[in-house]
């Protein structure tokens, strides 16, 4: 039996469900990946599954005894007390809940004591975290679980969650984050659950082709329509009795047609460019800046060239929107100077700072009192530049109140490309953004041929879109390098290993003379590299074997991923199921321990 099974949920609140005889089967020790797109209903899913809300219709069933609980996207504001107080909610009936407590608080990095109220949102979504794991949930469902984290509280949010015994789904707008936990993909779309046993690369693949199927066959069905609409009307005399089963397969297809469920269109996103910029846009020099007495930036220097496209990126509360700040000139430095180029038009997008009126709807607030937009010189109607941003005229007339995260962030762009600009400052841009619009923000970033400055957590649209990045290293220090956010961890990794470790009876030798070392007896020895050791007969051997192994691994993937494609897979025995599950699950690690082992073997070969 399926750790937990779900057949024909329906739910819906007004207008078509958000699911709609939607079933799902979930294994043992499975890491499940939810897709879809903004307002799809994956967080009512969720809720669904930890029985949170409950469904219009279909039913439920879970392994006796076992438990779910859920991390929820928001924050919840009537959470009082201290973080022990909040991770101890959830250790109800299980054990000891001090221990149990202590224990988490040790192994998420939090101080027990600390009151809740006043931690980061990162370190609230650990205590949470935290209270959902208190449980001992047997399935720990995750609705964007890397929101309000940085860049080194997800790398250790993963780690975490590759250790974890239970089955996890979750759901993220973190590209980097799915391709590296999820075993298999789950897609809600239009009301619908489709598995995809394979890894997130592989879904993309395999949805595209899906789609471009789907196409065809229902240009072919609308032509057989449209032929039988046309036959209808020319006055043919239906009524007869030869021809009243072509007229009953005529409503019936009318009826089919009716009941289709479009896929959302995609956004439509362009971007204002204002005249171009000096070619110089901000020369910073020597610049030193702190907060109540705490230092922040200490002695950065940088020169933004029109056209730069750079990241940045630290920890939490490290500086990154005082940097902002001091490179747009809303803060003045202790010391050193920031120098502006010419012509600068500047927009900018803050996504916790540039606050939507709950109140309004969503035409007041575009609008901003007015019918129309200007874009490229030309008027637009308020409610047909939604539509490009995908908001329908009901949904566009509704309060902001009633948006998904994902809306908010769509509202807000929308808002911002209002405003011709040749210099785009974006911070946190991609929060809750769902797949297919991040990836049109990004290629209309590339595209722009102004200056962007971005802050951002999300590793691949650094990646894909910067030319630079700066770093903030400890100490407010803040480097430059080459690249975006892979760029920078290979430039780390490179310094790292240049540096050579020294052992402990290292330690206890006197300092190294210029000219070379000193031996335990303090006299100087020449300085020569340490060569690498060579292979020893074994270790050739298994070098040689290596690429034979890793592509029999990887054949074997593939075969297991095509076993779990066939729409059969699920209605086989538990065991045999749980059997490829874990096998699909060891097989990518297995394959990295092999690649990690041939390339340090061949860097001695």
């Amino acid at each position: 039996m399926a750790l937990l099974s779900c057949q024909d949920l329906r739910i819906a609140f007004g207008g078509r469900p958000l699911l709609d005889d939607a079933s799902l089967q979930i294994e043992r020790k499975e890491r499940i990946g939810l897709v879809g797109r903004n307002g799809e209903g994956k967080s009512t899913l969720l809720k669904i599954l930890a029985a949170e809300i409950e469904p219009d219709g279909g039913t439920m069933a879970a392994e006796s005894g076992s438990r779910v609980a859920l991390l929820t996207q928001e924050v919840p504001t009537a959470l009082s007390g201290t973080v022990g107080d909040v991770i101890r909610l959830g250790a109800t009936g299980h054990g000891d809940p001090d221990h149990t407590m202590q224990r988490l608080a040790s192994v998420l990095e939090l101080d027990p004591g600390r009151t809740f109220g006043d931690l980061s949102g990162g370190q609230k979504r650990r205590a949470l975290l935290g209270r959902a794991l208190a449980a001992e949930p047997d399935l720990l469902l995750l609705d964007e679980p890397t929101n309000h984290l940085d860049v080194e509280s997800i790398e250790w949010l993963e780690g975490f969650l590759m250790r974890y015994p239970g089955s996890l789904l979750f759901v993220t707008h973190d590209r980097a984050f799915l391709r590296k936990m999820a075993t298999r993909i789950v897609e809600l779309d239009r009301g619908r659950l489709t598995s995809w046993a394979c890894d997130y690369a592989t879904y993309l693949e395999r949805k595209d082709e899906l789609l471009a199927n789907e196409e065809k066959e229902w240009a072919l069905f609308d032509r057989k329509l449209a032929a039988e609409e046309t036959w209808i009307r020319k006055g043919i005399k239906a009524r007869r009795t030869r021809n009243e089963g072509r007229v009953r397969a005529l409503q019936a297809l009318r009826t089919e047609r009716s009941a289709r469920r479009e896929r959302v269109g995609q956004v439509r996103m362009n971007i204002q460019e204002a005249e171009r910029s000096g070619r110089r846009v901000v020369v910073a020099e020597h610049v030193d800046f702190a907060w109540e007495g705490t230092p922040l930036i200490r002695d950065f220097s940088t020169t933004l060239m029109r056209g730069d496209k750079v990241g940045i990126i630290g920890p939490n509360g490290c500086g990154k929107t005082t940097l902002l700040g001091l490179l747009l000139g809303r803060l003045t430095p202790l010391a050193g100077e920031v120098k502006h180029g010419v012509a600068l038009e500047v927009a900018y997008f803050d996504q916790h700072r540039e606050q939507l009126d709950e109140t309004r709807t969503v035409v007041e607030s575009l609008g901003q009192g007015s019918d129309h937009v200007t874009l490229d010189g030309e008027r637009r109607h308020v409610m047909s530049y939604l539509q490009d941003f995908l908001f329908s005229p009901e949904r566009a007339r509704e309060p902001v109140s009633n948006l998904s995260g994902g809306e908010r962030n769509r509202l807000l762009l929308a808002r911002l490309f209002t405003r011709p600009a040749n210099v785009l400052v974006l911070d946190e841009p991609t929060n809750d953004l769902d797949a297919e619009t991040l990836e049109l923000l990004e290629a209309r970033l590339v595209e722009y041929s102004g200056t962007v400055l971005v802050v951002s957590h999300d590793r691949q649209f650094l990646d894909n879109l910067c030319s630079s990045t700066l770093v903030f290293e400890g100490d407010g220090r803040v480097k430059e390098y080459v690249g975006g956010y892979t760029d920078w961890k290979r430039a780390v990794a490179r310094n790292a290993d240049a540096v050579e470790p020294m052992s402990a009876a290292a330690v206890d030798r006197k300092t190294p003379t210029p000219s070379g070392r000193t031996g335990a007896s303090g006299k100087a020895v020449a300085a020569s590299p340490t060569k690498p050791r060579k292979l020893s007969w074994a270790e050739k051997k298994e070098w040689e074997s290596l690429p034979a192994r890793i592509e029999a691994l990887e054949k074997e993937l593939a075969k297991v991923h095509d076993r779990m494609a066939d729409p059969d897979f699920y209605r086989r025995d538990a065991d045999a199921i749980r059997a490829a599950t874990e096998r699909v699950q060891a097989l990518p690690e297995e394959i990295d321990g092999a690649l990690t082992r041939w390339a340090e073997l061949d860097e001695r070969a």
